[in-house]
């Protein structure tokens, strides 16, 4: 019987185990994401709008890399993975799609935290 029960879980396991697995980045809030931002260094903060929308407005010091030109290639601006990586976007789909790019070739620390649209912090347009 307990044979037979482990095998089962091993075979519920092949099955949904995916389900379970890590998305491969780290899902935080906005305000962790202000507290990193003030007391880190050494992290990069990602911008995934339209170069178009960047210009409007974003978070000081981010940098622009539109989530459409993701695909399975690093960026160039992105050398390093192994640098904390904040991303964001208008809303949050956006950032999500991103994020799990990026996570998908290799970068070990990104962190998605939603779009400036909620963003209680400072903005700067160019």
């Amino acid at each position: 019987m307990k044979k037979l029960l482990a095998a089962a879980v091993a075979a519920l396991t092949l099955i949904f185990g995916g389900c379970a697995e890590p998305s491969g980045y780290q899902q935080i809030t906005q305000e962790e994401a202000a507290e990193i931002m003030e007391n880190e260094s050494g992290y990069i903060i990602l911008d995934v709008r339209t170069e178009q929308e960047y210009n409007g407005g974003h978070i000081p010091g981010a940098i622009c890399v539109p989530n459409e030109s993701i695909s399975d290639a690093p960026p160039e601006q992105l050398p390093d993975k192994n640098r904390l990586i904040l991303v964001y976007c208008r809303s949050g789909r956006r950032s999500k799609q991103a994020a799990q790019k990026l996570a998908d070739m290799g970068y070990t620390d990104v962190r998605e935290f939603g779009g400036i649209n909620t963003w209680q912090g400072e903005t700067t347009a160019q």
